[in-house]
């Protein structure tokens, strides 16, 4: 095994159409990046009966037994106290142990969280690890954070969101000095609920970002800050929301240009830049989210992705992992994990 290569832990299981779209991901990233080896969990003869189906480089491709599968409608703690030898589990104990680098998933949200939390572990100082999607917006990307860990933050710990977020933005996706922003019903400091009130005057006199204010929903597409800072309540809402909203453009769009013979003679010339207008703002394109504040890094794809976002997502583990952004957090919030 080579040293060089980036390790990881994948939940072969996890997802809609587990195990053949997992499965067929993790061959095309091993094709596309000779820079990791994947471990992928799961029920050992559907993995391999799906491997079959393909041509892929045997060492780079690791089936690890796992006899339970946890199921999206469990109960998330409950699933991973009892299934101990679930995909999903047996996945995060591997980066626990340090023989993987990264863990990824596409299933159980609640599962993974949680998981990521108890089993991998956090870092020393973070109060609560955040769920941070990249989402698309007319000048690039922004972090959304948190979208899905805490729904009943507190503000000491949005502000703990704005720094790794603004630090993973500058240090992952490349952003010099990213902006960070506050979701609000409106621009005004005055304004918000108790929480948002609490948490802006902390933001201000937070010197290791650069804090630009509330941010209302209307403006997050329009890419009006780099990181969007809010509990995961309303940014599970904002990114629902986001995906929603996209999917319907698309059909409208699709829908009008099929209208008539004339509409179609124009769809024929506009198609190939509304493809690309539309690639570039497409949620798969960019992989997976990671749990910010873990001891290791755990990432989580959505359930319903395809073989591209499944390979966008294990490619991304690597470039994640070699940025050190785990290690940065640990100088960021203290030096030593818990045990």
């Amino acid at each position: 095994m080579s040293e060089r290569l980036c390790r990881i832990a994948f939940d072969g299981m996890g997802g809609d159409d587990a195990p053949s779209v997992t499965v067929a991901g993790a061959v095309a990233a091993v094709r596309d990046d000779k820079g990791i080896e994947i471990h992928i969990t799961g029920i050992e003869e559907k993995l391999r009966e799906e491997l079959s189906k393909h041509e892929y480089d045997r060492d780079r491709i690791i089936v690890v037994p796992a006899s339970e599968v946890i199921e999206t409608a469990e109960p998330p703690v409950v699933a991973v106290h009892n299934k101990k030898d679930s995909s999903l589990v047996k996945a995060l104990y591997m980066v626990k142990r340090g023989e993987c680098d990264a863990y990824l998933s596409a299933g159980s949200t609640g599962a993974t969280l949680v998981g990521g939390q108890i089993i991998v572990g956090r870092i020393a100082g973070v109060e609560r690890p955040a769920l941070a999607p990249v989402i698309p917006t007319e000048k690039g990307v922004s972090v959304l954070i948190d979208c899905g860990a805490n729904v009943d933050a507190r503000a000491s710990q949005l502000v703990q969101f704005a720094r790794m977020g603004s630090a993973y933005s500058e240090n992952v996706l490349g952003v010099k000095d990213p902006t960070v922003a506050l979701v609000n019903i409106g621009a005004e400091e005055e304004k918000g609920n108790s929480l948002v009130k609490e948490t802006y005057p902390l933001l201000k006199e937070c010197r290791d970002i650069n804090f630009i204010g509330n941010i209302e929903a209307r403006d997050i597409s329009a890419g009006a800050a780099d990181v969007i800072v809010c509990e995961a309540f309303t940014g599970n809402v904002i990114l629902k929301m986001y995906e929603g909203v996209a999917s319907t453009f698309y059909r409208l769009l699709k829908n009008a240009l099929m209208k008539n013979t004339v509409s179609k003679l124009g769809a024929l010339i506009v198609k190939p830049y509304i493809k690309d207008g539309i690639k570039d703002f497409t949620m798969s394109k960019y992989g997976a989210a990671p749990l910010l504040g873990c001891r290791g890094l755990v990432m989580k794809t959505h359930g319903s992705c395809d073989v591209t976002e499944v390979r966008n997502s294990l490619i991304q583990c690597r470039e994640f992992v070699e940025s050190g952004i785990t290690e940065r957090f640990e100088k960021l919030f203290g030096d030593k994990s818990e045990d």
